[in-house]
């Protein structure tokens, strides 16, 4: 007789699963969210219990060192979500759609959602926009693709808005919000919000609101990994909170390694080989 296996689960089948992870907004806990972009950093990240991994076309800035997210390719994008999806077990991984992958029609943006879920173990993607995303979110959704919209500052939109600027005009934020989640969006990401009127937004809608710089009343929150680490090289966002300092850390250990190796100290005889 065969073994009977069919209670055990495979580390990929414990993931959360959207609707899990949306259905959070009806409990008590908040939401947790981390960005990565590598095997290590996402290992880590979904060690430490967190609900959500995003892929986020913040690599452009933090991994490449571009002054803002638009030079991320969708070609980029998938190669660091699929190193991030084989390294997380538990965590519902999202992937940032990058500019000019979903802005220029409903149909190639389905042909390029697909491709983040065909090519790598993520199961959702986002994209920023309410109103005049609805949309495409509605046709991305239909196609078995789920989304968590973004609302309030548009990183891709940074030209248009004249900078990083907050996000300041409570009805159109709600509208966006709304539109969101009629057209089926599971989540919502809230950037650069006053904290009232993420709070009145959260209240409105109902499903979770992640906030980044929105306050403490969103259903979840998310910051950018390098930030939370201390790692960031230059302008730190306001409301960025650095639960390390590991960019002092990292620079005092190779500068320990290079005056050991200048004065001999290493490799010892312990780091050798007879």
């Amino acid at each position: 007789m065969a073994n009977d296996n069919s209670s055990s689960e495979s580390p990929r089948q414990k993931r959360i699963t959207v609707p899990q992870f949306s259905a959070l907004k009806k409990s008590a806990q908040k939401i947790t969210m981390i960005t990565a972009y590598d095997y290590p950093m996402a290992s880590l990240v979904d060690e430490a219990g967190v609900e959500g991994v995003l892929v986020g076309d913040t690599l452009a800035m933090v991994v490449q060192g571009h002054e803002n997210t638009l030079p991320a390719t969708l070609d980029e994008i998938i190669y660091h979500a699929e190193i991030v999806g084989r390294a997380v077990n538990h965590a519902l991984v999202v992937v940032d759609m990058p500019f000019l992958s979903y802005q220029v029609g409903k149909q190639k943006a389905i042909e390029n959602a697909g491709r983040i879920l065909k090519e790598t173990r993520c199961q959702a993607v986002k994209l920023e926009g309410g109103v005049d995303q609805a949309e495409t979110i509605q046709a991305l959704v239909t196609a078995g693709i789920p989304v968590m919209a973004h609302c309030g500052l548009g990183p891709q939109s940074v030209h248009q808005l004249g900078g990083y600027r907050v996000q300041r005009d409570e009805n159109a934020l709600l509208q966006d919000a709304r539109a969101a989640a009629e057209a089926g969006a599971f989540s919502v990401v809230l950037e650069c919000v006053p904290s009232t009127m993420a709070q009145r937004i959260t209240e409105h809608v109902d499903i979770p609101t992640i906030g980044i710089g929105a306050g403490p009343d969103c259903d979840g929150q998310v910051l950018v990994l390098h930030d939370m680490l201390g790692l960031t090289c230059g302008y730190v966002p306001r409301f960025v909170k650095a639960y390390a300092d590991l960019r002092t850390e990292i620079t005092g250990a190779v500068s320990k390694f290079r005056d050991e190796v200048r004065d001999g100290q290493f490799p010892g005889p312990e780091h050798g080989y007879e």
